[in-house]
C-alpha cells in the first residue's frame, strides 16, 4: 500500500472510531468515564450534555470525513464514482483543516491556558488528543495533496485515468 492510501487508511480509521464512540455515547453510556458529567469535562473540558441530538450530529460528520477521505485515497472506488469531484478534492482538505484547528486549539491547553493543569481533560489533550489531531491533519492534508480519484472511479495512473 503507497503512502497515499495508508495516510488516507490512518485518518479515516481515527475518525470513523471517534464516530462510533460518538454513537456509543448517544446510547446514554458514558465508559471511559463514571457519568456523564465527568465524561463532558474529560472530553470537551466543560460540562455538555452527550445527549443523541449532540454526538450524533458530530458522529455523522466524523464518519462522512472517513468516508471521504478513504474515497480520495483510492480505498472506496464506488464511494469516488458517486461522490461529486468537488467533494473529492476539498472535502479531505476540509478534515484537514478541522484536525488542524483542533490541533491548534489543543497546543494553546496544552500551555495552561483556559485548563486546569492535571485535570483530566489536559492530560488526555497532552497525551492523545492534539497529537492525533496534529498528525490526522498532516495525513489528510497528504491525502488531498495525492492524485484525484476521478468520478469514474478510476485512478489517474490507470490507463484512461487523469486529474478530474
Amino acid at each position: 500500500m503507497n503512502r497515499h492510501r495508508s495516510a488516507a487508511l490512518a485518518v479515516a480509521v481515527v475518525l470513523a472510531a471517534d464516530g462510533l464512540l460518538h454513537v456509543y455515547w448517544a446510547t446514554g453510556s458514558t465508559w471511559p468515564a463514571p457519568d456523564a458529567a465527568s465524561l463532558s469535562r474529560a472530553v470537551l473540558n466543560a460540562e455538555v450534555p452527550f445527549t443523541p441530538r449532540v454526538v450524533l450530529p458530530l458522529a455523522a460528520l466524523l464518519c462522512s470525513g472517513a468516508t471521504v477521505v478513504l474515497a480520495r485515497g483510492g480505498l472506496l472506488d464506488g464511494a469516488a464514482r458517486r461522490l461529486p469531484a468537488v467533494v473529492l478534492r476539498w472535502g479531505p482538505r476540509a478534515v484537514a483543516g478541522g484536525l488542524l484547528a483542533r490541533g491548534l486549539a489543543g497546543l494553546v491547553w496544552a500551555s495552561g491556558t483556559g485548563t486546569e493543569p492535571g485535570s483530566a481533560f489536559h492530560r488526555l489533550n497532552l497525551a492523545l488528543y492534539t497529537p492525533l489531531c496534529l498528525a490526522g491533519a498532516a495525513a489528510a492534508l497528504a491525502v488531498a495533496r495525492g492524485p484525484l480519484t476521478r468520478a469514474t472511479g478510476r485512478r489517474p495512473d490507470a490507463p484512461g485515468g487523469g486529474r478530474g
